[in-house]
């Protein structure tokens, strides 16, 4: 499958190629820190998988993790970020602007990750990982 979705602006937009690896809800201080906001609701995907079609980007690199994030150079929005593992995590607000406006099931987030470090609980039946997917649950 081939999507394509845009910035706040539309001046970049991104292909995003075959399904996500992973869809989550993450709580991990790093994140928080990184992208300004309580927990980061995103898709996660193989880096060749989302590609930028058209319009400039910029990229902030952390400066003590290995977490790197590209944003449109006119609106600021962030398009995408690169974790660890090499991976783009596209933002949900990008992943929904692909379609109606909102995430569909197939895309909607199956977890929590690191909800050890949450901010607020969060009231719903997906499964609550205290650190990574491959740890203990809440």
């Amino acid at each position: 499958m081939l999507f394509r979705t845009t910035c706040l602006c539309g001046k970049v937009s991104i292909e995003l190629h075959g399904e996500p690896s992973a869809r989550a809800n993450c709580h991990c201080s790093s994140c928080r820190d990184f992208y300004g906001v309580p927990l980061f609701s995103a898709t996660a995907w193989q880096a060749d998988n989302v590609r930028i079609d058209s319009g400039a980007t910029r990229s902030f690199k952390h400066p003590e993790k290995d977490m790197t994030k590209t944003f449109c150079e006119n609106c600021g929005e962030v398009v995408f970020g690169t974790n660890r593992l090499g991976m783009r995590v596209v933002p949900n607000a990008m992943v929904a602007r692909a379609t109606d406006g909102s995430i569909q099931e197939h895309w909607a987030p199956t977890m929590h990750l690191f909800y050890r470090q949450r901010l607020t609980d969060i009231q719903d039946n997906l499964p609550k990982y205290l650190e990574g997917w491959d740890g203990p649950l809440l």
